[in-house]
């Protein structure tokens, strides 16, 4: 049976490019539909009436019309445009962190769920006070289980023992950790008790427990380091955003050092 030439779906607007003189490409990200790519006509104009209703990182209700190549966006209409986040640098800078995780690990048309929904939660949490570095950390451990890359952190990935509360290490290539009587001959990275301790918290659901904690700068810059550095291993890339992230943690720095002499 035939597919409807018109279709509607609720998406989040991930990635936008230039097309043209007054067109975009938008990247959705759908709740049944996956990851999916319109091209929005005349939206670059100065009174384009969708405009406000497709900018990034906003969740809208979306009319498609399926095209050759590209679908055409013949309508939307704003659910949540999450002004309060696009309001802070630093929270906003997260979020595109986030998106361009989505975009990375997905591909076209696969629908996932859960996917959908832990990046719409994530955005209403950026939204909130509180550490947003904890949030980065708890939606890249909850991205890395839904597309399949779920590491392993209860027991040792060569031997399959339980780990000891001593200084283990990760293994990006093993996807997970190494006891300290395997990590010989191994390319892995240390891991301190107190980081994979807070890396099984937030591999669990309570996201609001995680959230409590009080994490000094030590850790947290351990765990962003090697939350980096296995997401480049399964990228075989950077993520782009990450370097702009770098550049407000040391601006921010820089104020905090200068603010308290």
């Amino acid at each position: 049976m035939p597919q409807p030439r018109n279709y509607q779906t609720e998406a989040i607007i991930i990635k936008k490019t230039k097309l043209g003189e007054a067109d975009r490409i938008l990247t959705l990200y759908t709740p049944h539909l996956g990851k999916i790519q319109g091209v929005a006509k005349g939206i670059r104009r100065p009174r384009a009436k969708l405009a406000g209703h497709l900018e990034l990182l906003t969740h809208s209700h979306v009319s498609l019309a399926r095209g050759r190549n590209l679908d055409t966006i013949t309508g939307s209409q704003t659910i949540n445009s999450f002004f309060a986040l696009k309001s802070d640098l630093w929270s906003a800078s997260c979020a595109l962190y986030a998106t361009e995780l989505v975009n990375q690990f997905t591909p076209d048309h696969l629908e996932n769920y859960p996917l959908f929904q832990l990046l719409l939660s994530i955005l209403h949490r950026l939204c909130q006070n509180g550490d947003k570095e904890m949030v980065l950390r708890y939606f890249e451990m909850h991205l890395l289980h839904e597309v399949g890359y779920r590491p392993q952190l209860q027991q040792c990935v060569a031997c399959r023992r339980d780990l000891e509360p001593v200084i283990n290490s990760f293994s990006y290539s093993a996807g997970g950790v190494l006891c300290p009587a395997c990590r010989h001959n191994q390319p892995a990275r240390s891991v301190s008790v107190n980081a994979l301790q807070v890396f099984r918290l937030l591999q669990g659901d309570d996201f609001d427990t995680v959230t409590c904690l009080r994490i000094d700068p030590p850790l947290s810059h351990e765990m962003e380091s090697m939350m980096r550095g296995y997401l480049r291993y399964l990228l075989e890339r950077e993520v782009k955003s990450a370097a702009w992230l770098d550049t407000l943690r040391a601006q921010n720095m820089t104020i905090s050092a200068t603010s308290h002499p």
